[in-house]
């Protein structure tokens, strides 16, 4: 834990514990994960939002309307 981060009460006062940096680790592992699988669901859903950014975009201008006309 960097200095910067830790409250005041514990710094200075590291105890090295396998057990409680074993299961630091573990959390991390199980953080790391989360954070992937969030991340990978947030591209697809990037790709279905192009998708139909693309689809109304097409319609967009295949429309007989422009933009200049309909402001008219």
């Amino acid at each position: 834990m960097l200095v910067g981060f830790a409250p005041d009460w514990m710094r200075g006062k590291a105890e090295v514990n396998q057990e409680r940096i074993q299961q630091l680790l573990e959390e991390n592992d199980q953080l790391t994960c989360c954070i992937v699988d969030y991340q990978n669901k947030c591209v697809q859903y990037q790709h279905v939002l192009h998708r139909n950014l693309i689809y109304f975009a097409t319609i967009a201008d295949a429309s007989p309307f422009s933009s200049s006309k309909a402001m008219e």
